[in-house]
C-alpha cells in the first residue's frame, strides 16, 4: 500500500513536470510560424517532458497494481497542483491567492484519502469485463472521431472533447488495472492491453482537438472530471475497492476536494498552450 502510494504520487510529480517542460519546447518556437507545433516535439525540454510522462504513466501503472483507483486517479488529477507550481518558478506565471488555495486542496485531499484509502483488493476482473472495456475504447474513439468530423462547430466543442479525452484515460486506467502481469506473453494475450493502447491514443487525439478549440481552461476541467470520476465508481461498484472501516466520509470528502482544487488549477493542464 504505501509503494503504491508513493509511485502514485511520483507520477503527479513526473506528469505535471512534464507539462512545464513541454511548454519551454513550445515557447521556444513560439514565434516561428506555420508548423511551430511540429518543430516544438524536437525541441529539447519538450522531449524531456514526453519522457518524464512516459515515466509518470509507468509510475501510474505499477501504482494500480495496490491502490484503489480512486486515490490513482485523483493523484494523477493533482499533477495540476504539481504543474502550477514548477511553472511559478520555470515560466515566471505569477500564481493568484485562489491558486495557491488550490494547490493546498489538492494536497489537503489527497493526504485525507491517503488516510482513509484501503488496499486494492486484487480484483482483476473476469474475460468478460475485460473483452468490455476493449469494446467501450474502441466505441469511444469511433465516437469521438464522428463527434470531432461532424460536428466542427459545435457549441461547447472543447468541453465535450476535453471529457471524451478523460473518459479515454480513465479506459486506460480502468484496463491497467486488469493487466495480471508485465510480462511480453501475458500482455499480448490480453484484451485489456490494447484496450490501454486503444483508450490512449484516442484519449490523446480528442485532448488534441479539445485544445484547438481555443477554450483551455474547459477542456482541461472536463477532462479532469472525466479521468477520474468514471474509475473511481467502476473501482468501487465493480472491482470492489474500499476504504478502512469507518472511513468512507473521509475519503469522499479527500476527493472531492482534491478534484475541486484540479478544476481551479484547469488552466496549468495545458501550460504549453498558454506560451505560444
Amino acid at each position: 500500500m504505501e509503494l503504491g502510494l508513493l509511485l502514485a504520487l511520483c507520477a503527479a510529480v513526473l506528469m505535471g513536470t512534464a507539462t512545464v517542460f513541454q511548454a519551454l519546447g513550445a515557447r521556444a518556437v513560439a514565434a516561428e510560424g506555420p508548423g511551430a507545433a511540429v518543430r516544438a516535439t524536437w525541441q529539447w525540454p519538450f522531449l524531456v517532458g514526453l519522457a518524464l510522462d512516459t515515466l509518470g504513466f509507468v509510475s501510474e501503472l505499477l501504482s494500480l497494481r495496490s491502490v484503489p483507483l480512486f486515490l490513482v486517479e485523483a493523484a494523477v488529477a493533482g499533477s495540476l497542483a504539481v504543474t502550477a507550481v514548477v511553472a511559478a518558478g520555470m515560466l515566471h506565471i505569477r500564481l493568484r491567492r485562489v491558486e495557491w488555495a488550490a494547490v493546498g486542496a489538492v494536497c489537503c485531499g489527497l493526504a485525507l484519502m491517503a488516510v482513509a484509502a484501503g488496499r486494492e483488493t486484487g480484483n482483476d476482473g473476469d474475460e468478460t469485463m475485460r473483452l468490455a472495456v476493449l469494446a467501450a475504447s474502441v466505441g469511444l474513439a469511433v465516437l469521438g472521431w464522428a463527434v470531432s468530423a461532424r460536428f466542427g462547430r459545435m457549441r461547447h466543442r472543447a468541453a465535450v472533447l476535453g471529457g471524451m479525452a478523460g473518459a479515454g484515460f480513465g479506459l486506460v486506467a480502468i484496463a491497467a488495472r486488469f493487466l495480471p502481469g508485465l510480462t511480453v506473453p501475458d500482455i499480448l494475450a490480453d484484451p485489456a492491453a490494447y484496450a490501454v493502447v486503444v483508450s490512449g491514443i484516442s484519449g490523446y487525439l480528442l485532448l488534441i482537438g479539445a485544445l484547438q478549440s481555443g477554450a483551455v481552461t474547459a477542456a482541461t476541467a472536463a477532462m479532469v472530471i472525466g479521468q477520474t470520476v468514471g474509475p473511481a465508481v467502476f473501482g468501487i461498484v465493480w472491482l470492489g475497492d474500499s476504504t478502512r472501516h469507518g472511513l468512507g466520509s473521509l475519503a469522499a470528502a479527500g476527493f472531492a476536494l482534491s478534484i475541486a482544487g484540479a478544476l481551479t488549477l484547469a488552466r496549468f493542464g495545458e501550460a504549453e498552450q498558454h506560451s505560444a
